[in-house]
């Protein structure tokens, strides 16, 4: 039994880009036209970014309304379950990576909606799921899985590349990542690393891992965190997260390794919601060009490739990285492998 350390896994959002993926069908996507009236969007996104996607859409849309729900991705699950007989809610955006999204089809809480701009997509690209083969969900932007540094403590050429690299006896002691029994994309990270080496060799890997860590605390983001006040040299964390506090003056910067988890950030319309075409129309917008740059001031890859990326990566960038993932295989041993993770390292 290892020592509980205070668990936190990075919510590890995984997989990227669509830019030379699914090209620009439609130059403008469904854009600045939708429903009136009032729409209420649930989404687990950081507060300040939800609400900025509430009013910019209030703003291209005059007469309508956004209430923005913020809560967290297994908050809004268990929130649409209860609500099931009667929703409350119009559409869901975002939960670091789509795993929750392929999860929740089978509730009954969600429907199928397929965008114009995303009419032609294929389901998967170059390993990377775009959608889900029925329109349950589609991908708003994309998430990178990969290593968080503080550029004070650590040279460019130190960083590692590769997930085996995190086992370096330099890193000893100076390494921090979420907790998967906390984070469901940190259970993804998890799984991911079974999907390329077996679950044996994987649970082998992970063994040694945790060893390397000074702590897994419970916030997805407090890894990073950790690095910027120099409490660990290096981090499990989301693209995003990174370039966010290194715009901010933070001593951070972001690597994206070898092959690591490319994920898309999905949106889904709620079933039965009150108001299903202004979350149709919202769904549009959260596609649109005006709509991606929204996403992109808060350091999200886009989905569009006429939208600018404001972070180094771009979509042409991280396909190469891109590690096949097994959808299926995850959405079904999703709960035995957590379960397993907390019996070995809690």
């Amino acid at each position: 039994m290892k020592k509980r350390r205070g668990w936190s896994l990075v919510g590890i959002p995984l997989l990227v880009s669509v830019i030379s993926l699914v090209g620009c069908a439609g130059d403008t996507g469904a854009g600045a036209g939708g429903a009136e009236g009032k729409i209420t969007l649930y989404s687990p996104e950081t507060p300040d970014m939800s609400k900025e996607i509430g009013q910019a859409y209030e703003k291209a849309n005059p007469g309508s309304k956004v209430d923005v729900q913020y809560g967290g991705t297994n908050v809004i699950v268990n929130r649409l379950i209860a609500e099931k007989d009667r929703p409350m809610g119009d559409l869901w955006y975002g939960g670091g990576g789509f795993l929750p999204f392929e999860t929740a089809k089978g509730k009954g809480i969600v429907t199928s909606y397929k965008p114009d701009f995303a009419k032609d997509w294929p389901v998967e690209k170059n390993g990377i799921r775009l959608r889900d083969k029925d329109w349950k969900w589609v991908g708003t932007e994309i998430f990178v899985l990969g290593f968080i540094y503080n550029t004070d403590q650590v040279k460019k050429d130190e960083v590692p590349r590769t997930w085996d690299d995190l086992l370096d006896p330099r890193w000893k002691g100076k390494f921090q990542m979420p907790n998967p029994a906390a984070s469901g994309t940190a259970t993804l990270t998890v799984m991911s690393q079974m999907m390329e080496m077996g679950e044996e060799k994987g649970w082998q890997y992970f063994d040694k891992l945790v060893d390397q860590a000074n702590a897994f605390p419970d916030s997805g983001l407090a890894p990073s965190q950790a690095v910027a006040k120099g409490e660990a040299e290096i981090g499990v964390a989301f693209d995003f997260m990174a370039y966010e506090m290194k715009a901010r003056g933070e001593k951070v910067d972001f690597v994206v390794p070898e092959k690591t988890p490319i994920l898309v950030n999905p949106v889904t319309l709620v079933k039965d919601g009150p108001n299903p075409e202004g979350g149709k129309a919202m769904i549009d917008y959260l596609l649109s060009k005006e709509g991606q740059e929204v996403l992109a001031k808060w350091y999200h890859i886009p989905i569009r490739e006429d939208v600018k990326s404001q972070t180094p990566l771009t979509l042409k960038k991280v396909i190469p990285h891109a590690q096949k993932l097994d959808v299926d295989w995850a959405v079904k041993n999703y709960d035995r492998i957590r379960n397993e993770w907390r019996k070995k390292f809690e």
